[in-house]
């Protein structure tokens, strides 16, 4: 099956070195991570530039399926950049996620590569992640001394359950892509030559669906999922997550481990 935005130019989203590329086709729409030299990170004026476009998406309502990925064919995308995390790290993050998450449409994580901190979370925003053999991911927070946001910890609970969250989380272990697929993590394992051909078979039975029937739905089972947020317990629980979140990212351990990190990889060039 032919892909459908071959012959679709990619548009930069914003002016700035390295910012995402758009396609569209028709009522879809492609997103491309695009620094493939450095993991396809994310900066902070790729969180704005995204955040826009999500929130755009969800008032326009002419999207019928939108498909994330990355280019180049070994990193889906590193997360955000380190340095940013000591620096410029806030709210616009979390929230960027979370207006993913709940836009009225399927979005469709295709892994062209590994997928490592905060990308595991924005694959996990997406309804639908597809991957190949041979893809690595892990969660390094606690590496870094970082209590993680409340949106996340609540997906990784909420998408694959608390053994394999807590794997993640309280470890920083890598795992692989057959086991990616047993928690949940991936939708289909599929070859990689048939990355393609699978998400493309996505978007054709997408588009057969009723849009208005699929947005209720969607946002009905979302709903249903964080259900037990909703109580007392539920709302003090993740009032109780901000506060370490946010003492977590002023903390010293947090900077002096992040400098230690940012070291290494300076001194292995």
């Amino acid at each position: 099956m032919a892909d459908r935005f071959a012959d679709v130019a990619a548009e930069p989203l914003a002016p700035h070195a390295g910012a995402p590329l758009v396609q569209r086709a028709g009522d879809l729409l492609r997103l491309t991570l695009n620094r493939p030299a450095e993991h396809n990170r994310l900066d902070p004026a790729d969180v704005d530039a995204l955040l826009a476009l999500f929130e755009r998406l969800a008032a326009e309502g002419r999207t019928r399926a939108m498909v994330i990925t990355g280019a180049g064919d070994k990193t889906f995308s590193s997360g955000y950049t380190l340095q940013a995390i000591i620096d410029e790290l806030d709210a616009r993050f979390e929230r960027m996620l979370d207006v993913l998450e709940t836009l009225p449409f399927p979005t469709i994580a295709a892994l062209n590569g590994s997928v490592y901190g905060g990308a595991t979370d924005l694959a996990l925003c997406c309804d639908f992640r597809i991957g190949s053999p041979g893809l690595k991911m892990f969660m390094p927070a606690a590496k870094f001394g970082l209590h993680y946001y409340p949106g996340g910890l609540r997906r990784y609970l909420a998408r694959l359950g608390l053994p394999a969250a807590s794997k993640l989380m309280l470890t920083a272990m890598t795992i692989e892509s057959d086991e990616m697929l047993r928690i949940g993590f991936l939708t289909d394992l599929v070859p990689r030559d048939a990355l393609c051909t699978r998400v493309d078979a996505y978007l054709d039975h997408i588009s057969r669906t009723a849009p208005g029937v699929v947005a209720q739905m969607k946002r009905h089972l979302n709903a249903m999922a964080r259900a037990g947020l909703d109580s007392d317990t539920g709302r003090a629980t993740m009032a109780s997550m901000t506060d370490a979140y946010r003492q977590s990212l002023a903390s010293e351990e947090l900077r002096q481990r992040v400098v230690r990190l940012l070291d290494e990889k300076q001194g292995s060039k």
